[in-house]
C-alpha cells in the first residue's frame, strides 16, 4: 500500500526565489532539479496568505481550512490586559477553536501523520496516526508527540539527534537583527543538519506506517530567508558581487539543493500514485526601512509613555515592551512587532481605562486617518499601504481576539514597537520579511501538467488535501479546492462532495507544554527573529 497524498510546506517558500532556481543557469542543472520537474509536470498558483502574513495564523489557517476569525489563533503570542498590566502568553494548540485536517481525516478513518508542524502541541487525544511537532524545545518531544511510544520509534533511527530535530535556543540565538559575516554563515550551516534530521524521520515513518496522508514541514526556508534574503533573491544578484556575497549565496544555494533532494526522495518513497502537494503559509520580500509606530501613536497623543528612571532600572524597562507606557492615558498601542497590529483600549466597565465604549466608532476612525498621513517627506508616498478593520478581514465568532486594525506597510516589514526616533529610518541592508503571496503546487496522478492558475487562497489547501484522499469537504470551510489542478478526467472519477460541518476542537485539559524558564527563552527566540522586541 502508498501513501494516497503527500503534502509538503515549506515554510516562507516564494516564486520569487524558486522560479530562479528551478531554472538551468549557463545551460547546466537547475539549483533544484526535481522541483524544476514538479513545475513541468505539475500546476501552481501564488497562495494568498492570511491579512496578516505570520505563522501562526497562516499554518493554523492551513490545517483547518478557516480563517483567523475563526480558529482565533493570530500571533506567536496573546496578550491580556490586566489593570496597568499586559501578560503575554504564548499560543498552543488548545487555543486553536476549530477541528484540523489531521481530525477530521482521522475520524473518517484515514491515516494521518504530521511532522514539524507549530500549534500542534499538546496533540490531540485521539488521533488515526503520528504527530511530532514543531515549535517546541527539543526536551519536550517526547510529551507532545502522538501515539505515546513514538518518541522511541524515532529515537531508534541512526544518527537521531533531537537537538537538531527541533528548537534549540541556544544554537539560534544567533538569529539577531545584526550579525556579523561569520554569524550569517553559521546560521545558513546550522538548519542544514536540522532539515536532514526531518527528513530521515519522515522517510523512516512514511516506509513503516505508509498513512493515508503524510505530511512535514520544512520550516529552515523561512529562517534562512530571514537572514539571507540579499543572497537568495535573484534581482539582488547583479553588478559585482563581494567574496563574501558569493560565498554566501553559494552556501544558502546548498541549503535549496539538499531540500530538493529530499523532497524527491520523499516523493519516490511515497509510491507510484501519489498526489503530492506543496504549500508555503506565506511568502518573501525585502524591507528596507524600520517604521516605529507607537512612537508615531504617541505623537497624535494615543500612546503615552513614562519617564525612565536613570541608571540600570531605566535600561531594564525600556528593554521590555510596555513597562514604560503610561496606561491610565494610552487609548490605542502595537502589542508585538509580529502582529502588524493595533489594539484600541476600550473601558469595559467605569472606572477602567481606555475609551468609553460609545465612542469606539469615532475614535477608530480618527486613528485611521492619523495613521494615513505617516508618509514619506520626499515622495508623499503612504508608510502603511493598507489599513483594515478587524470585521473586513476577520469576520468570525474569534473576532474578538483580533486587533482592532491590521497593518500592511508599504515594504511588508513589521513594525517596531520601541519608542525610538525617527519614526522611519532606513535600514543599513535589506532584510528579509513576509510577502502575502506564498506557493502552492501539485504533482501526480490526476494533476494537470505545466499549468498555472490564478492566485488560491492559504485555506483552500485543507478542502484540497482532504478532496485528494477521497473524502467529502466540509460545508463549513473557507477554503475552496481548485479543481482546475485536477484533469477532467480524474474530476469526472471524483465528484466532489461537499460533507458535513466540522465538529469543532476538542479541548485537552493537560499540562502545560513548557516551563516558564523555556517560555521565556521561547520569547528571546522569537525577539532574535524581529517578531518580539
Amino acid at each position: 500500500m502508498s501513501v494516497r497524498t503527500l503534502f509538503i510546506g515549506m515554510d516562507g517558500a516564494t516564486f520569487t526565489v524558486l522560479d530562479d532556481l528551478t531554472k538551468s543557469a549557463n545551460g547546466g542543472e537547475p539549483v533544484m532539479p526535481f522541483m524544476a520537474r514538479i513545475y513541468a509536470e505539475g500546476s501552481r498558483a501564488k497562495l494568498r496568505s492570511t491579512p496578516n502574513p505570520l505563522t501562526p495564523p497562516a499554518w493554523v489557517s492551513l490545517m483547518t481550512g478557516r480563517g483567523p476569525g475563526y480558529h482565533g489563533v493570530y500571533d506567536f503570542i496573546r496578550a491580556e490586559e490586566q489593570g496597568d498590566d499586559v501578560y503575554f502568553t504564548l499560543y498552543d494548540a488548545r487555543d486553536c477553536r476549530v477541528e484540523t485536517i489531521w481530525s477530521i481525516a482521522s475520524r473518517q478513518g484515514k491515516s494521518v501523520c504530521a511532522l514539524n508542524f507549530p500549534f500542534t502541541a499538546p496533540p490531540p487525544s485521539e488521533l488515526n496516526g503520528v504527530i511530532v511537532p514543531g515549535f517546541i524545545p527539543w526536551r519536550h518531544l517526547r510529551r507532545n508527540s502522538y501515539p505515546e511510544n513514538i518518541y522511541e520509534r524515532v529515537k531508534a533511527i541512526p544518527e537521531f539527534d533531537p537537538q537538531e530535530l527541533a528548537w534549540d535556543f541556544e544554537r539560534e540565538k544567533q538569529s539577531v537583527d545584526e550579525l556579523s559575516d561569520e554569524d550569517r554563515e553559521n546560521w545558513v550551516r546550522y538548519h542544514l543538519p536540522r532539515e536532514k534530521q526531518w527528513f530521515k524521520v519522515a522517510e523512516h515513518l512514511m516506509r513503516e506506517d505508509r498513512p493515508d496522508l503524510m505530511a512535514i514541514l520544512f520550516d529552515g526556508v523561512d529562517k534562512l530567508q530571514h537572514q539571507a534574503w540579499p543572497y537568495v533573491d535573484p534581482n539582488l544578484q547583479h553588478g559585482e558581487l563581494s567574496g563574501f556575497h558569493q560565498r554566501m549565496r553559494e552556501l544558502s544555494l546548498s541549503y535549496y539543493r539538499q531540500l530538493d533532494g529530499f523532497i524527491e526522495n520523499l516523493v519516490k518513497e511515497a509510491g507510484p500514485n501519489v498526489q503530492v502537494f506543496f504549500a508555503s503559509d506565506h511568502g518573501f520580500t525585502g524591507s528596507t526601512e524600520v517604521v516605529r509606530i507607537n512612537a508615531w501613536l504617541a505623537e497624535k497623543g494615543y500612546v503615552h509613555f513614562k519617564e525612565l528612571p536613570e541608571g540600570e532600572a531605566g535600561k531594564r524597562r525600556d528593554s521590555t515592551n510596555f513597562a514604560f507606557l503610561d496606561w491610565s492615558k494610552t487609548t490605542a498601542y502595537c502589542r508585538t512587532p509580529s502582529s502588524n497590529g493595533i489594539t484600541i483600549r476600550v473601558a469595559r466597565k467605569p472606572g477602567e481605562t481606555g475609551i468609553d465604549p460609545k465612542d469606539y466608532d469615532k475614535v477608530r476612525t480618527q486613528l485611521i486617518r492619523d495613521l494615513e498621513d505617516l508618509k514619506d517627506p520626499e515622495t508623499g508616498e503612504r508608510i502603511i499601504s493598507e489599513i483594515h478593520t478587524r470585521e473586513d478581514v476577520f469576520p468570525g465568532s474569534a473576532m474578538d481576539d483580533a486587533p482592532d486594525l491590521q497593518l500592511v506597510l508599504r515594504d511588508f516589514g513589521f513594525v517596531s514597537v520601541r519608542n525610538l526616533q525617527p519614526v522611519v529610518q532606513p535600514r543599513d541592508y535589506v532584510i528579509g520579511t513576509h510577502h502575502p503571496d506564498g506557493v502552492f503546487l501539485a504533482w501526480g496522478p490526476g494533476i494537470e501538467a505545466g499549468k498555472v492558475l490564478g492566485r488560491r487562497h492559504i485555506t483552500d489547501v485543507t478542502s484540497t488535501l482532504l478532496y485528494s484522499l477521497g473524502l467529502p469537504v466540509p460545508s463549513d470551510l473557507e477554503g475552496k479546492v481548485p479543481t482546475a489542478m485536477f484533469t477532467e478526467d480524474y474530476r469526472a472519477k471524483h465528484p466532489l462532495e461537499i460533507g458535513e460541518a466540522t465538529r469543532g476542537s476538542v479541548k485537552e485539559e493537560r499540562g502545560e507544554t513548557m516551563d516558564a524558564e523555556e517560555r521565556q527563552q521561547l520569547m528571546d527566540q522569537l525577539q532574535m527573529l524581529g517578531y518580539m522586541e
